[in-house]
């Protein structure tokens, strides 16, 4: 296993796996890496190298008490860009990863990023599109219950049963989740999802694929998606019919396939 220490002394945990041109891949709040694990192996037979990291607090990274706001967490992307020295990058989020790259371009630059894609993104705000009243509620139901939370959602999340994931499959996602600890879980939560990166999306100096499904509960495409489209000077909006937020696991192929048609040729 792979770990990058901080100036801090806090370890990351991540994979750099192919040569070739790098690919980013920045998980989805509460998940860690291994969701990209129908897309890394299609990415390395077409000639990438893809590189992925835990983000502090979950998965195999450490877990300090702090740091969960967006400055610090673009900054451990950076840490890896830097450490690693990648350059000409492709960088791929998905739901919260989109607003930490978001944040890493305005506080860091396009120096070693070319391009981006954003996959089912929180931004631009999604607490002022929710309201006051219903945020703050999906933070308290969260809190007071997080299994029952996780298993409420687990239906929306990969549009069950109509998109063909097994529960097994289902119930392992929601289970990496539930490893995350509730205080970095909400700490995450108010970061990505209650910070205006309106501004930020405007400056943004690349193109930007967003893809977004139509099913999407947990960031709805016509309060994320397309208002993230819409700001982002290059952009190209991708929609998916039915496609959930979970998007990387039920529209697997699909994704891959506009993923590699989006790439440089390696």
């Amino acid at each position: 296993m792979s770990y990058l220490t901080d100036r801090t002394g806090n370890r990351f945990y991540y994979k750099d796996l192919g040569e070739g041109p790098a690919v980013l891949l920045v998980h989805s709040w509460a998940f860690d890496s291994s969701i990209w694990e129908y897309q890394i192996p299609a990415l390395l037979e077409a000639g990438y190298r893809c590189v992925a990291m835990d983000r502090r607090g979950h998965g195999r990274s450490d877990e300090p008490g702090d740091g969960y706001d967006l400055d610090t967490l673009a900054d451990d992307l950076a840490t890896l860009l830097e450490q690693l020295d990648l350059r000409g990058v492709s960088a791929v989020g998905h739901s919260m990863g989109c607003a930490e790259l978001t944040r890493y371009l305005s506080r860091h630059g396009s120096g070693r990023v070319r391009r981006a894609a954003f996959l089912g993104p929180v931004t631009p705000y999604l607490r002022g599109a929710l309201g006051e009243e219903a945020y703050t509620g999906g933070l308290a139901e969260l809190s007071a219950d997080r299994p029952g939370w996780f298993a409420a959602g687990r239906a929306g999340y990969f549009a069950l049963p109509d998109s063909g994931v097994s529960a097994a499959l289902a119930d392992e996602a929601m289970a990496t989740g539930l490893r995350t600890p509730l205080e970095v879980m909400l700490a995450c939560q108010r970061a990505a999802t209650g910070t205006d990166l309106t501004a930020e999306l405007t400056a943004l100096d690349i193109p930007v694929l967003v893809v977004h499904g139509d099913r999407d509960q947990s960031t709805p495409l016509e309060l994320t998606g397309r208002p993230t489209d819409a700001l982002i000077p290059d952009s190209r909006l991708v929609v998916y019919p039915g496609a959930p937020h979970g998007l990387y696991v039920t529209h697997r192929e699909q994704l891959t396939k506009d993923l590699l048609a989006w790439l440089p040729t390696p």
